[in-house]
């Protein structure tokens, strides 16, 4: 009992603690994208899993958590992600641990597909270990891989993103993981920034693809923070193209973009029947990450 007392302070301190160890990591929160700091990982011995008898450590980064546990994680990252819609820390925690009917449908749709299920078995991670950069920047302009480059080095930002820790199977913890290494992808092929609107047309986007009810949150609580003409924009062009495209274009967790870095990236968006986001120039002021 004992045991289990401290490992839910821990999970709390997690939560609410805001004096943390600086680690640059860049997050997708409700609309937002930034370098944030987060904590360390939590790290929990093995002895403790026995004891409680929950699930045992399963791959790296996992936190074994209770079912309890996994309340306290959603309740306190809910509140917290309403209350400060910057703290991406709290985004992908809610994500983790309200995702797993979205996450079993998305493996089953990947299974499904033979792409997909070549992706769940090399298991590719995207970071700035695995993509050499140099290389996509010599690629010849209107390809997939010289257009996404081009976005990330503009936007200045890495690929790297949080690994995932409170899911509890190993496969739907890697499927979490590669829907957040590929959402820069989706913003190559929609040509949409990382603008507060832009970011939350992709947000809906996923959210028809995915089901994952963190993109119902982001699409809901993120507009809350534009302006009225900003909003206007966002129901008359953006929501309308992110629902239609999301329906009818290929699912995008079914796609192997790396092997498709040195092609026309219209010839991709053929393919996955991907149309993009209407250019709205000049009618709506973007809203840039802090620190640009």
């Amino acid at each position: 009992m004992a045991v289990t007392h401290a490992r839910d302070f821990r999970i709390l301190k997690s939560l609410f603690h805001f004096w943390r160890h600086p680690c640059r990591r860049r997050f997708v929160s409700a609309g937002y994208e930034y370098d944030a700091v987060i904590s360390n990982t939590i790290h929990e011995s093995s002895a403790e899993s026995d004891v409680l008898g929950s699930n045992f450590q399963l791959y790296d980064s996992h936190i074994p958590t209770s079912i309890l546990q996994k309340a306290v994680l959603t309740a306190g990252s809910a509140i917290m992600a309403l209350y400060d819609p910057t703290r991406a820390d709290m985004v992908a925690t809610l994500g983790e641990t309200t995702g797993l009917f979205a996450l079993r449908r998305m493996q089953k749709r990947m299974t499904e597909d033979p792409v997909g299920q070549h992706i769940l078995e090399e298991r590719p991670q995207l970071n700035s270990l695995t993509l050499d950069y140099d290389r996509l920047r010599q690629l010849p302009d209107g390809t997939f891989g010289r257009e996404y480059v081009r976005g990330m080095d503009v936007n200045g930002i890495e690929p790297d993103r949080d690994t995932v820790k409170f899911v509890d199977d190993t496969e739907l913890a890697y499927v979490m993981q590669r829907y957040r290494e590929v959402h820069d992808f989706v913003h190559t092929l929609a040509g949409l920034s990382i603008s507060v609107p832009h970011e939350i047309a992709v947000k809906w986007y996923e959210m028809i693809q995915t089901g994952l009810p963190m993109c119902a949150l982001s699409s809901i609580v993120a507009p809350l923070r534009l302006t009225a003409r900003e909003r206007a924009n966002l129901r008359r062009y953006y929501i309308p193209w992110a629902v239609y495209c999301g329906f009818q274009s290929k699912f995008f967790m079914n796609v192997y973009f790396e092997k498709h870095f040195n092609e026309p990236i219209d010839d991709l968006r053929q393919r996955m029947n991907f149309i993009p986001a209407p250019k709205l120039q000049g009618r709506q002021k973007l809203q840039r990450k802090p620190n640009d």
